[in-house]
């Protein structure tokens, strides 16, 4: 009766052990590090630059091992052996590299190869428990209105410029408006039939005042609302692609409210170091080359393409198009086998395109690269002590310069690139596009590794106590059958570590508070089994008989029970954020783990003990 066939024997011995493997690295405690890399991702980190950095941790007497370079050439390791050395080198090491590269606090993993071979990693640390900083940034909507009515006027005035109707724009953004001033009646009736033909989404009011026929162009409030969403949006994924420059195990950036970005970064320590990150942008522009006779205001630029020479070039001031333009971009290759990059405009971007490439044919068009970085310079004080200036600034330079051979649309490509990697890195820029809305830090916040190392130290004593309180508890009241909870507690605690790790879920510390709650759970559906075997045997059924309708009867109370809390979890993961979804992910798998192991695990233990005698007289229940 209260016997297993031997698949399931062996699947539970299966799933136990490969759960005790992949929950195995958690083990092993990561290295402080610090890693290196540079600003761009064409920038190699060879072994002189790993060189100079240990020179200036021997100079500064800062002891550390490990030095290594990423398979890649991109990025170098070194590890120490406690986080205030690991603060120490960084301050050192930024130091003697300067500017051109970022270095960041990092976590290097001690996993055997072994394990690395069959994907096996710890589960990741969020910011409360790994340390690291935390960012409040607030998205100035009312720009992005701004530049939406800016980029507005000029599609009014070359409408209008087309239909040779003469008016004086003025720009509102103050009451988020655009003006159209007309000499007369007439000229303003014939804009506004133009303009509600070519334009009919946005909102016209005919205003007139003594001699001054004025035209009030609105955004509808939809518009409105449209705009401000894109414009957080674009921020939003701008962000996530600089922040992962940094290699941190699990950046967090996500919106808060309607203006605002929270962003994460564990194991992040220097403030200043991150806020260089994600504050980095680049843009393109597109500008024909300056022509004399055409026109008077340019620029001069570098020009970077060692094929055609280094130097400078003038370009016209007035660019054709920049990179909010562009909707797609990847890499390829050229015909010599060099790295480019292929652009997709919007059709707007591409109409523009158009019409400046159809009329200078023959002339050369180049592509404007820019990069606003901070540069960071080092001085010392009155006393003597070591202090840091910030400084921003654009770097402009030209990164191609082309042939206008034909009209160009909304497709085509940019060559001279120097590497693959800066092919990749500027069609990811492109991608993100330039940051939408200007934004300030309304708040940031430092978590320290040593408050980091109390909340693991404090969680992991709550789960030690509990486990502690639930076993001694369950082997009182239970003798045996509280044993088999325990050993089936064990085994469920083994699932969810591994669980948790396979699928790169975030433990933090209400993380651990929903591990202990699924501890305190998963003995909960123990209880309502014996339970339900001490009536079985109080009604009269032989042991063997009490024992199968025990385990029968008290799957539908477990199943109904774990079922609402289980829809809870997700409901939690889906409209909460931070601390609440890192909460609702223990939980929802540790509902999952412990079902299976109270019911299938501790049945299976029941049985290989009991289910083969048949002199069973009474249970120690």
């Amino acid at each position: 009766m209260n016997r297993y066939p031997p698949w399931k024997y062996l699947l539970l011995l299966t799933v136990l052990t490969v759960a005790s493997i992949y929950a195995l690295p958690n083990l092993y405690a990561p290295d402080p590090a610090i890693q290196i890399s540079g600003e761009s991702g064409g920038m190699q980190i060879g072994t002189p630059i790993l060189r100079q950095a240990e020179q200036a941790l021997e100079d500064a007497g800062v002891a550390h091992f490990g030095g290594q370079l990423a398979a890649d050439g991109r990025s170098a390791l070194l590890r120490f052996n406690s986080n205030a050395d690991q603060l120490l080198a960084r301050s050192a090491i930024q130091r003697r590299l300067g500017s051109d590269f970022v270095v960041a606090l990092n976590l290097a993993p001690t996993t055997p190869d072994w394990l690395r071979r069959i994907n096996a990693a710890p589960m990741k640390l969020g910011l409360d428990l790994s340390g690291g900083v935390h960012f409040l940034l607030e998205v100035d909507l009312d720009a992005a209105v701004a530049t939406r009515l800016e980029s507005l006027a000029g599609e009014v005035r070359a409408l209008l410029r087309t239909e040779r109707i003469r008016a004086r724009l003025q720009v509102r953004p103050e009451d988020q408006q655009l003006l159209a001033i007309f000499r007369s009646a007439e000229a303003r009736d014939r804009a506004l039939r133009l303009l509600r033909d070519r334009q009919p989404t946005l909102q016209y009011e005919p205003l007139e005042a003594a001699d001054r026929f004025t035209l009030q162009i609105r955004h509808s409030p939809a518009a409105l609302r449209d705009i401000e969403e894109k414009a957080l949006q674009q921020n939003l994924i701008a962000l996530k692609n600089r922040v992962n420059e940094l290699g941190v195990a699990e950046p967090l950036v996500q919106r808060q409210g309607r203006a605002r970005i929270v962003v994460e970064l564990p194991g992040i320590q220097d403030t200043a170091a991150a806020k260089r990150i994600i504050g980095k942008t680049a843009n393109l522009e597109f500008r024909l080359a300056y022509d004399p006779a055409r026109s008077t205001r340019y620029e001069e630029f570098e020009f970077r393409d060692a094929s055609i020479g280094q130097g400078t070039h003038r370009l016209e001031r007035q660019p054709i198009v920049t990179g909010e333009a562009v909707t797609d971009a990847g890499t390829g290759f050229d015909e010599s086998g060099l790295p480019q990059v292929n652009i997709t405009l919007s059709s707007d971007g591409g109409a523009k395109m158009h019409r400046a490439t159809r009329n200078n044919v023959g002339r050369l068009m180049g592509v404007l690269f820019i990069e606003y970085k901070t540069r960071v310079t080092y001085d010392t004080d009155d006393q003597g002590n070591p202090i840091s200036r910030t400084e921003q600034y654009a770097d402009e330079k030209i990164i191609n310069l082309a042939t206008v051979q034909s009209a160009l649309g909304v497709s085509f490509r940019i060559t001279g690139i120097g590497s693959q990697y800066e092919a990749q890195e500027l069609a990811l820029l492109l991608r993100a596009g330039a940051l939408a809305a200007p934004m300030t830090f309304a708040e940031e916040r430092t978590v320290g590794p040593s408050l980091g190392a109390e909340n693991i130290a404090a969680g992991v004593l709550s789960i030690q106590i509990g486990m502690l309180l639930v076993v001694l508890f369950m082997l009182c009241y239970y003798r045996f059958f509280g044993l088999v909870a325990n050993l089936s507690l064990l085994a469920n605690l083994i699932l969810l570590t591994a669980a948790m790790s396979i699928i790169g879920a975030t433990l933090t510390l209400p993380g651990i508070a929903g591990i202990v709650l699924t501890l305190g759970m998963a003995v909960d559906a123990n209880v309502l089994i014996f339970s339900r075997i001490r009536e079985e045997l109080k009604s009269g059924l032989p042991p063997q008989q009490a024992i199968d309708a025990g385990y029968a009867r008290a799957w539908t109370t477990i199943l109904d029970a774990n079922l609402t809390t289980l829809i809870v979890a997700a409901i939690l993961y889906l409209i909460g954020s931070g601390a609440v979804q890192g909460f609702a992910v223990t939980l929802f798998i540790g509902i999952l783990t412990s079902m299976f192991t109270a019911v299938m695990g501790s049945r299976g233990l029941v049985n290989l003990a009991l289910g083969g005698r048949t002199n069973v007289q009474k249970l120690w229940i």
